[in-house]
């Protein structure tokens, strides 16, 4: 039977993923911060579980999960990079603490996990979703930091597409505003793109469907899509107005 390792799997879509491959006869690795939510989760799902409660913002906390792995002889089919958060308001009155959390979980864990599990994955011709954002196809005022984050997910994801085919199927997965812890944490829950956003299991169901489908860049949602082709047809300076309109 194959195990799925996914990142960030106490909530929102990370959760939701968990339950569609349990669902599908995966075993399953889950990690995440809060040990009491991932227990919580694994009594509910049908295959073996494995919970690892880390904090993977905190530096060579990749290593730490890989040597966990090696000390319970667990081998990963499929890698899902989901951890990640955000963070709202004017880049001058940032905790520089917090921006160099998010890059690390954002950035630093995803590569340093994908590297360190990468032979694994070859082995096993396995499969690597990156969990980006539609916040990576432009940038965003009053959101600097995070959209530049997503930004460099999803060029990696894409490059690593491209160098390890037929070996590796690596997607992007881009979603827009969804119904998550997200918004709460950045501090945009009262943002009007959130009225309708998707919900999280809406959302894990594209994207599984989408890395099953060996999909490059998995977005999610006709709205999405559509908002992608006119960021990539607008003028940058009418962009980068409305987007900081939206966030501000």
């Amino acid at each position: 039977m194959k195990t799925v390792l996914i990142t960030g799997a106490s909530g929102g879509i990370g959760l939701e993923l968990a339950k569609i491959f349990s669902k599908n006869g995966y075993n399953l690795v889950l990690v995440a911060r809060n040990k009491d939510k991932l227990e919580a989760l694994a009594k509910q799902l049908k295959t073996k579980t494995t919970v690892i409660s880390l904090d993977l913002s905190k530096q060579n906390s990749a290593e730490k999960l890989v040597f966990e792995l090696k000390k319970r002889k667990i081998e990963i089919d499929i890698l899902v990079n989901n951890a990640g958060f955000g963070l709202a308001g004017k880049f001058s009155n940032m905790n520089e603490e917090v921006i160099s959390q998010m890059m690390y979980l954002n950035m630093n864990t995803l590569t340093s996990l994908t590297r360190k599990l990468l032979s694994q994955l070859i082995k096993r011709k396995g499969r690597i979703l990156n969990v980006a954002s539609t916040a990576a196809f432009q940038p965003g005022p009053y959101m600097a930091v995070y959209y530049a984050s997503k930004a460099y997910v999803l060029s990696f994801s894409e490059a690593l597409n491209e160098e390890l085919k037929g070996k590796v199927i690596v997607s992007a997965l881009c979603p827009g505003a969804t119904k998550t812890g997200f918004a709460k944490r950045a501090g945009v829950s009262g943002k009007l793109i959130f009225k309708n956003a998707m919900t999280s299991k809406e959302v894990a169901l594209k994207a599984y469907a989408g890395l099953m489908k060996e999909k490059r860049v998995i977005v999610t949602g006709f709205k999405n899509k559509v908002l992608i082709c006119l960021t990539k047809i607008m003028p940058k300076s009418i962009v980068l107005k409305l987007v900081k309109k939206i966030q501000a």
